[in-house]
């Protein structure tokens, strides 16, 4: 049996269905969900374009991500559309505002890199757990009578000099075991009488990093984000893109700026582009010489 049309057959345009949605995620990025309805022979295509704007001229600002059809009875065809854009209030629109996260914990780190291993660090109340040359008599580390013999160039004026010799290693605090008075090469811990270093190699370094995810629909944005990986910054913005939260510790240490983006990932959402970032966050800041500080 034929079908018999009535009023609009649909065959030239799609009827826009009642309860379509728009939702906001409160850092600036509103998605939307439509559905229309359509004669088969409908070119769907048409509706779910990327880059399509929305039929409502309020949300004129959100272009189609993807769409989906289905392919009813009785020549209907139903097809769903995602909707993305950034909130015109939100940044001019250009971008969302950081979405981030921390993630805190501890990760095993080489013991020589303690910042109470060599000197006596803040916030500690023993130590240092090494020390240095100049602590001992005659600014050297004493002979051990714990580690190793290592070979070594002699230093020494007399037939030996410049030629591989056999001494004893040498010792500070804690029995840290090192392959000259000077320090050098560090051996290990070689006294089990301190039996809460002896053996040990390293220990756990508590571990601060951010994950975040911004929206910009400019391309020239996430390239000038790409090109500050790997610099370190003392606030929590990197040039116009603020990244961190206003509960994430900021600032400089020691060694330089405390927060290093190390991580830049870019995918493409609708006519939007998604990137992820990671920062990673070091109390004594990451070194100058290394990192470029900004």
């Amino acid at each position: 049996m034929a079908i018999v049309y009535t009023g609009n057959p649909l065959t030239s345009s799609a009827e826009l269905l009642p309860s379509w949605t728009v939702t906001y995620d409160g850092f600036g990025l509103v998605t939307s969900t439509a559905r229309f309805k359509s004669d088969w022979s409908f070119n769907t295509e048409s509706l779910g374009a990327r880059g399509t704007a929305h039929p409502d001229p309020t949300y004129s600002f959100l272009k189609a991500a993807k769409h989906t059809t289905s392919w009813d009875n009785n020549r209907i065809a139903l097809t769903t559309v995602d909707y993305v854009g950034i909130d015109p209030g939100v940044n001019g629109g250009n971008r969302t505002l950081a979405n981030t996260s921390a993630a805190n914990g501890l990760t095993a780190e080489n013991i020589t890199t303690h910042p109470n291993f060599f000197e006596k660090a803040g916030g500690f109340d023993y130590g240092p757990i090494a020390g240095l040359p100049t602590d001992f008599e005659g600014n050297l580390y004493p002979d051990s009578t714990k580690g190793p013999l290592v070979t070594v160039i002699s230093e020494e004026p007399g037939p030996n000099l410049g030629k591989p010799v056999v001494v004893p290693s040498c010792e500070g605090y804690s029995g840290a075991c090192f392959e000259n008075g000077k320090g050098g090469r560090f051996i290990g811990f070689v006294d089990p009488t301190v039996p809460q270093f002896y053996g040990k190699t390293q220990y756990l370094s508590p571990t601060t990093t951010y994950s975040g995810i911004i929206y910009t629909k400019n391309i020239s944005e996430v390239q000038a984000l790409i090109l500050l990986l790997n610099t370190a910054s003392s606030t929590d913005s990197w040039g116009i893109f603020e990244l961190i939260p206003a509960w994430g510790p900021v600032g400089a240490g020691p060694y330089g700026n405390k927060n290093l983006l190390s991580q830049v990932n870019v995918e493409e959402y609708g006519s939007l582009y998604k990137i992820m970032y990671e920062i990673r966050f070091s109390k004594e800041g990451w070194p100058r010489e290394v990192y470029p500080n900004i």
